[in-house]
């Protein structure tokens, strides 16, 4: 195992003793650890207080003597001891805790195993895929078992990972700490409801723990020209896009996590995964993280992203039903997940982290800010290594636009998307985005069914202030410029959307590629920034919808 002074080493920030490249435990957290795996008759923590005491006396043992936030422990008492039944109770402490003593007795030589093995998922190509810190602006896959994220959460329960730095090298919070202290400081159902989920993840991986694996990955869209990935693209290069729209679905009812296509579901991410789902948050974003507990692991070693990067983490099991959102979110019982198991023993789920300005206000129209959003969600979008079909079908491009299959770096796959090929391509070639003096027709053939679509909805909007129509709009252009087969959009309900299938099929009706609605785009945020109109960008794009549409709505 590798000793931590390497900069992206994860080390320092776990809770483990390192001696002769070894881990361990303090003999004291030992002690405590085992006595708790006996049961609550040997160790006497059966309560949400005793416990609450058990953590200050482990938390003493490691140092660590950072404190935690107000009212945390009350939060653990308030929980366990008042707002679940005497029965879940006994249960969760005759059982569920004694399993997560364990789980943290064996976090030692699950990471001496990992740390040993890991590299062989990939290691023919020479792709790290340990356990570190994956840095900004270095795009880079970490594989986990799901054992190791079960236990790795079991510290966050247990608020024993070292805080000291996170915040100075922009890593979020992982410790549970805050979500128990938002309980108690200011008790709402749908807080305690996000514990549920929590807690009933712990109750099912200590009764049956699952044998997968799950792949985190930072996704990077350079900023300068790079022969060998694609590169950020400029306004001219969206503009003279003559790529054809993908197909586009627009549903009214429904949700995201439900959608039964194989798709890479968009997470609507704060800038530090995972955003308010250790605090008080309960939108989206942190509802996608309840429900998949296993993505609370990314939060440990994922930086927050800078304007040019995304994160995309595949085969997180889902293990809670819920209903309500925000305010009225309730976790509603058990979820089995029936997504397929394919390469690498990952779930058939891919999730997609993309941030989006926080109430960006009038400036959203601003021609740096349209960008700014298309090229975010290109970078979650894109798979790099599917970009060698231009150069079988285009030979003609000049040598900017390809280049010799030879000099393809190693490092330059969608790693998530080649892998689940086995690595049988590798066909990452840089090509610009503009395909001159080229038949947009045949761009149609560049798009693979098998290739999973877009599932998205409002990114950016609602808290984060966001204008609907538009974030629609660049959703759809970034999934049509990496060639994903289809956008599949959910819209909540939201009045604005309500004609979002109807203009979407008639612009593929009219056979627009990107460059044409881009344009427009342009043109309308450019009259709205200027005060020359106040109408919704569907609206103003085609002013007479009741007149034009003979087209069903099927939302």
């Amino acid at each position: 195992m590798e000793k931590g002074e390497d900069l992206n080493s994860v080390l320092p920030y776990l809770p483990l003793l390192v001696r002769s490249s070894t881990l361990f435990w303090p003999s004291k957290v030992v002690e405590a650890l085992k006595s708790m795996a006996k049961g609550p008759e040997h160790s006497r923590v059966n309560s949400g207080e005793v416990i609450s005491v058990a953590i200050c006396d482990i938390r003493s043992s490691l140092s660590l003597f950072e404190p935690l936030a107000p009212f945390s422990l009350n939060g653990y008492a308030l929980f366990f001891d008042d707002l679940i039944s005497w029965a879940e109770s006994t249960k969760w402490f005759g059982e569920v805790v004694p399993a997560l003593a364990n789980f943290l007795l064996k976090l030692p030589s699950l990471l001496e195993s990992h740390y040993q093995n890991a590299d062989d998922f990939l290691g023919k190509y020479d792709i790290k895929t340990g356990l570190r810190i994956l840095g900004p602006q270095e795009a880079g896959i970490a594989f986990l078992s799901q054992e190791l994220i079960g236990s790795l959460l079991a510290c966050s329960f247990f608020c024993l990972f070292l805080v000291t730095s996170r915040g100075a090298n922009h890593l979020p919070t992982i410790n549970f700490d805050e979500l128990f202290a938002s309980l108690y400081e200011s008790y709402s159902e749908n807080q305690g409801n996000k514990i549920k989920c929590i807690v009933h993840y712990f109750e099912r991986i200590s009764s049956s723990m699952p044998v997968g694996s799950v792949s985190f990955e930072r996704k990077v869209l350079p900023l300068d020209h790079h022969p060998l990935f694609i590169s950020y693209p400029d306004a001219d290069a969206w503009s003279k896009s003559v790529i054809p729209l993908c197909p586009f679905e627009a549903y009214s009812l429904g949700s995201i996590e439900d959608h039964s296509t194989d798709t890479l579901q968009m997470d609507f991410a704060n800038k530090y995964i995972g955003g308010g789902a250790l605090h008080r948050g309960c939108a989206q974003e942190e509802i996608c993280f309840m429900i998949n507990p296993e993505l609370i692991a990314g939060m440990l070693f994922f930086p927050s992203m800078a304007d040019n990067e995304a994160i995309e983490i595949v085969g997180a099991e889902r293990f809670s039903d819920y209903n309500g959102y925000a305010p009225s979110f309730r976790f509603s019982g058990d979820h089995a997940d029936k997504r397929n198991v394919y390469v690498f023993s990952r779930r058939k789920t891919r999730i997609i982290a993309i941030d989006a300005l926080c109430w960006p206000g009038t400036k959203q129209y601003a021609l740096k800010y349209l960008l700014w959003y298309t090229n975010k969600a290109l970078c979650g979008f894109i798979d790099q290594s599917k970009f060698g079909r231009y150069e079988r079908l285009f030979p003609d491009m000049g040598p900017h636009e390809a280049r010799d299959k030879d000099n393809i770096s190693r490092n330059n796959f969608s790693l998530h998307e080649a892998s689940s090929t086995g690595f049988e391509t590798n066909e990452g070639i840089s090509v610009n985005l503009m395909l001159r003096n080229s038949d947009q027709k045949s761009c149609k053939f560049l798009r693979h069914k098998e290739s999973p679509g877009i599932v998205t909805g409002n990114w950016g909007c609602a808290s984060f202030g966001g204008d609907l129509e538009l974030k629609a709009i660049i959703q759809w252009l970034a999934a049509s410029q990496a060639l994903r087969p289809f956008i599949s959009y959910y819209t909540c309900g939201m009045k604005a959307l309500q004609n979002l299938g109807q203009v979407t099929q008639w612009i593929l009706l009219h056979e627009w590629t990107i460059g044409d609605l881009w344009n427009m785009m342009v043109e309308y945020s450019s009259q709205r920034l200027k005060g020359e109109t106040n109408l919704g960008f569907f609206a103003w794009l085609l002013p007479s919808l009741s007149k034009i549409f003979d087209l069903p709505y099927t939302c």
